[in-house]
């Protein structure tokens, strides 16, 4: 049964808006934990447009559960995690132009760095997960790299339309689970996973962790952020159990 990670960095948006002090996504942090969220997700972006410094570094001591960072391989970002010791970093490429995470990260162009900031994460006791798309040559590439975990994109599935399709990206992560898996790799998923779409996700046996963040604070300007994680956690379940 695979459990719910919530990437907070939209709470985060709400603020930069008025560059202000709220909300506050270490109180947001704090909600999904009570709601029983497995770990919280946040992105330290380059041009830090949310998560700040500051946010990351409150994070690691309000988080009793899994502390998830998502962050680039430039040398800056890579020692900011060496400092904070998050529970696991989330390799993924980064865009300053783009909206949100386009694409998977290309594993097998970066091999060579790739391997050398699993390395230096790992001697700091750090997990390490890149965020690729469902193809084997980029699962490769990861374990071969070193890595604990992968999280497979799920855009594509999210995208979709028409059952076929819908069918379609299903299978392909299906099977690059099953890759994953018998790579010795941990697995996870996410990106464009919503209260409407999850159930497909949910049905996939052997995904450990599912990261889900804007739906979720959509959600949460209606019922607030625990009923928001917990209505989440509450579909994952039913769908999980119904294999």
């Amino acid at each position: 049964m695979a459990l719910l990670n919530v990437n907070i960095d939209h709470v985060a948006t709400v603020r930069q808006a008025r560059l202000t002090d709220e909300p506050d996504p270490i109180w947001a942090a704090v909600q999904c934990q009570l709601a029983g969220a497995n770990g919280i997700t946040v992105h330290l972006r380059q041009d830090r447009r949310h998560i700040n410094d500051r946010d990351v570094r409150l994070l690691k001591e309000a988080v009793v559960c899994k502390l998830n960072l998502e962050m680039s391989m430039t040398e800056e970002i890579v020692k900011i995690a060496e400092r904070i010791k998050p529970d696991q970093v989330t390799l993924v490429p980064e865009k300053r132009a783009e909206l949100t995470t386009e694409g998977g990260l290309d594993c097998l162009q970066q091999k060579e760095r790739l391997a050398e900031v699993v390395k230096r994460m790992h001697k700091k006791g750090i997990l390490v997960s890149t965020f690729i798309t469902p193809e084997k040559e980029q699962i490769i590439a990861s374990a071969e790299a070193g890595c604990d975990a992968v999280e497979l994109h799920t855009g594509m599935y999210a995208n979709a339309k028409g059952h076929k399709t819908v069918e379609k990206r299903l299978a392909e992560l299906a099977a690059a689970k099953d890759f994953a898996k018998e790579s010795g790799l941990v697995v996870h998923a996410g990106h464009g996973l919503t209260y409407r779409n999850i159930a497909g996700l949910a049905r996939i046996e052997g995904l450990c962790e599912l990261n889900i963040g804007h739906s979720i604070v959509a959600r949460a300007i209606f019922v607030g952020m625990q009923q928001a994680t917990a209505e989440m956690i509450k579909l994952i379940n039913r769908y999980s159990v119904s294999l």
